[in-house]
């Protein structure tokens, strides 16, 4: 990924929808198919909460998005709970040794088939179009702060070359769970600041949202992202996910931080600095109503 800073004489897009959500969440009020609910995971709970704020927020509850809304979306990691993969284990060893042989003819069986839905990465995408009618193009990345970047610059181009009029840009991480905090300590970083949430802008052209009388909640004023090549064995990258004016510290929230930190400044101008563990580098302006 390497996006080139914004022209200036561009006109900056339009958020004017914010939502968030964080933990234990009800999705239900939003869900066009309540049979549905088995299939979702609190990943899925928190993406679908926090789209339907943002369109709410935006003035577009209840509306049929269809083909002129596009979903863009980063999605943490896969989550998985320690009984869950116990249970796997056990169904999968051989005299108490894991075995991919029993794992691959036996092991594979024992958990519920529901759970294979509720930790896909792209199950998120798959909630948030089917109950808000998003039927435009889609991007769905993984899995932290840095891929929300990659998502944003698409979800920029394809409304400022009339691909589309609405944007749905977002991040959704569960990470209060085994595998992703033994994850986390693997990589010598703390587990006990991490956070399950979910934040989504709507995004618009200025033109766009004036037309429909829509109040522009915040505007993008540049943004500009790019990748270091390093190398894992000799050098560990710089880490860095902060709106800086606003001592917001955002490392907790995964590839949800950017959207959930935007419902939380103040209003007036801020710059977002990320540097992420995968090598991307980013930075971004708002400008907050």
């Amino acid at each position: 990924m390497d996006a080139q800073p914004r022209p200036a004489d561009h006109d900056p897009l339009s958020v004017t929808g914010l939502g968030a959500a964080e933990g234990p969440c009800d999705p239900t009020p939003w869900l066009r198919q309540r049979k549905l609910r088995k299939f979702m995971g609190r990943q899925d709970d928190l993406a679908v909460v926090a789209a339907g704020r943002a369109l709410e927020s935006a003035g577009l509850g209840g509306a049929a998005l269809g083909e002129r809304a596009g979903l863009y979306l980063a999605v943490g990691f896969i989550p998985f709970e320690g009984d869950e993969i116990d249970a796997l284990h056990a169904a999968s060893a051989v005299d108490g040794h894991f075995s991919m042989r029993r794992f691959a003819t036996e092991g594979y069986l024992a958990p519920n088939p529901l759970l294979t839905f509720r930790c896909l990465p792209n199950m998120p995408a798959f909630h948030v179009s089917i109950n808000f009618d998003l039927q435009g193009p889609y991007l769905v990345t993984y899995p932290g702060a840095g891929q929300l970047y990659a998502a944003l610059e698409e979800a920029r181009v394809a409304l400022e070359t009339g691909a589309i009029d609405v944007a749905l840009v977002g991040g959704v991480a569960h990470q209060r769970n085994f595998l992703v905090e033994h994850h986390v300590r693997r990589l010598g970083r703390p587990s006990e600041t991490l956070e399950d949430a979910a934040g989504v802008l709507v995004l618009e052209t200025a033109a766009h949202a004036g037309a429909r009388g829509a109040v522009t909640r915040a505007r993008l004023l540049d943004c500009v992202a790019g990748y270091r090549p390093w190398d894992p064995l000799a050098e560990s990258p710089a880490r860095d996910d902060r709106f800086e004016e606003a001592g917001l510290d955002l490392a907790g929230f995964g590839a949800a931080s950017l959207p959930v930190a935007l419902g939380r400044l103040p209003a007036g101008r801020h710059r977002h600095r990320l540097a992420s563990g995968d090598g991307i580098e980013a930075a971004s302006t708002w400008e907050i109503a």
